[in-house]
């Protein structure tokens, strides 16, 4: 790598600087660490700047090395530093980052440094190789922590498969007006629209974009910024697909008008992208109908025979609380508290969201008049989830934030009070709930849905039957394409 870039790591002179990143062989987004400037310290950093004779650039580095490096391999919570940042913004008296000199970043990697030693009783380590070593450690424990082992379950990915580590060198989004840094899909992985989507952001660097500090621009405003890199952006994201024949979702960095590409791997994307995407795809002549039938989770499918959510209402609803997705599909609905009113409520033609802190038996009957069930109490195997499973009623259990007044006919819930007629909207495939009403649209097997179960019928070897206790059921199942009761 030193021969490669010309620069010598832990140099003083021409200082070779790296990120230490994960590269497990299944995509988990956001799940693994990274860390980025690996190889600073007190003399590196003054280096740099007289090399780039960009101060601000280089001490902002410093800080970003420091603040992840803490977090990733020391354990000291990123909101600590995110605190001191705050504090010093207030008493310059601005709002962004940006707006901070290059004698603020000073100040800050100082005040890092002290935060760092009150601590760990020991200063911050400089030597670049001691430094390297750790991270790389820490990337290989990450494999390990909650909320990768949390992702590996739901997504069936083997623990046993572990991870690599990559060490890359750097470019830096920083380091001024003609660089940034940004992500992007070869496909829209909301709807499976055929255009590029994604967002970057300029002067700034990898993290600033995921983390959500700054506002990004769409990817497609980089052609007014810079036309000659989102030509050749837009050529390379093409080569890609191309390649790898799926969508992808890409991580790109841009230094002083030069377009470097860090990592693709295969996107993920919602259950009606992925349709679109395999029949797409197909149609393209990129990949075969068999090919097509194994990209699309079955689970994800399920979603798609229950009501979803109009996508443009949707857009702009608000996400009030969050519980587990215990039965998929989307309701909408004035608010009730017990399983009378919801069945009193339901004949006189309104459309009623039970809430209850937890169901028992006896609530079957407005769980049935129900167009979706919301529990404070239970998980995914509570009496709530399956039953409303076993109904095909949508169902969000388990959030804990709701405070409930059963007595009253009310609930609390994101600092707002919901009474009973109040209309609230759930997501039972994500476990999002909406304080407002958003319109829901039945699910229906046609277009790319009705070709892709054709591609799978024709090559499947079961019958399908169904297990349906009512004309109702009954009449659903064979309206998607069951061959027997």
């Amino acid at each position: 790598m030193e021969e490669v870039v010309g620069k010598k790591f832990g140099d003083e002179k021409n200082p070779l600087l790296v990120s230490v990143r994960s590269g497990s062989r299944a995509s988990m987004p956001g799940m693994m660490d990274t860390i980025l400037n690996l190889g600073l310290n007190d003399t590196v950093v003054e280096s740099l700047a007289k090399l780039t004779n960009n101060p601000r650039f280089a001490y902002d580095s410093y800080r970003r090395f420091i603040q992840m490096f803490s977090d990733v391999v020391m354990e000291l919570p990123k909101s600590e530093f995110e605190k001191i940042i705050t504090a010093m913004k207030k008493e310059k008296g601005v709002s962004g980052d940006l707006e901070l000199n290059a004698d603020d970043m000073k100040e800050m990697v100082k005040r890092f440094k002290e935060f760092y030693k009150e601590n760990k009783g020991e200063e911050f380590p400089c030597d670049p190789k001691a430094q390297m070593m750790e991270a790389v450690k820490a990337v290989f424990r990450s494999w390990d922590n909650p909320r990768a082992n949390v992702y590996r379950r739901m997504n069936d990915i083997p623990y046993d498969w572990g991870t690599a580590v990559n060490v890359q060198s750097m470019v830096f989004g920083n380091s001024g007006d003609t660089s940034g840094t940004g992500v992007a899909f070869t496909r829209n992985p909301a709807t499976g629209e055929n255009a590029l989507f994604g967002e970057y952001l300029i002067n700034a660097q990898g993290e600033d974009v995921v983390a959500g500090i700054r506002t990004p621009e769409k990817i497609d405003h980089l052609k007014e910024d810079m036309p000659e890199v989102y030509n050749q952006f837009v050529e390379i994201a093409q080569k890609l697909e191309d390649h790898y024949r799926d969508m992808q979702d890409m991580e790109f960095t841009i230094e002083k008008g030069k377009l470097y590409m860090l990592q693709t791997r295969n996107g993920k994307r919602t259950a009606s992208a992925a349709l679109k995407i395999a029949v797409d795809l197909v149609e393209e002549g990129k990949i075969s109908e068999e090919e097509a039938v194994l990209r699309v989770d079955p689970k994800q499918l399920d979603a798609l025979l229950h009501p979803q959510f109009d996508t443009n209402k949707l857009k702009n609803a608000k996400v009030i609380g969050k519980g587990l997705a215990a039965s998929p599909g989307a309701a909408c609905g004035k608010v009730v508290f017990t399983a009378e009113s919801a069945k009193e409520w339901a004949n006189k033609g309104e459309k009623i969201i039970l809430v209850r802190m937890e169901t028992s038996p006896e609530d079957i009957e407005g769980m049935d008049a129900a167009e979706g069930i919301l529990t404070v109490r239970g998980g995914m195997t509570s009496h709530a989830a399956v039953v409303a499973r076993g109904m095909g009623t949508c169902c969000v259990s388990g959030c804990g934030d709701i405070t409930v007044n059963e007595e009253d006919k009310h609930f609390t819930l994101d600092g707002k009070k919901y009474n009973e007629g109040d209309y609230i909207s759930i997501d039972g495939s994500t476990g999002n709930i909406y304080g407002e009403a958003i319109p829901t649209v039945a699910a229906s097997i046609s277009g790319d849905f009705e070709t892709f179960m054709k591609w799978a019928d024709d090559r499947r070897r079961l019958k399908v039957r169904t297990n349906a206790d009512t004309p109702r059921d009954a009449k659903q199942a064979v309206a998607f394409g069951a061959e027997g009761i």
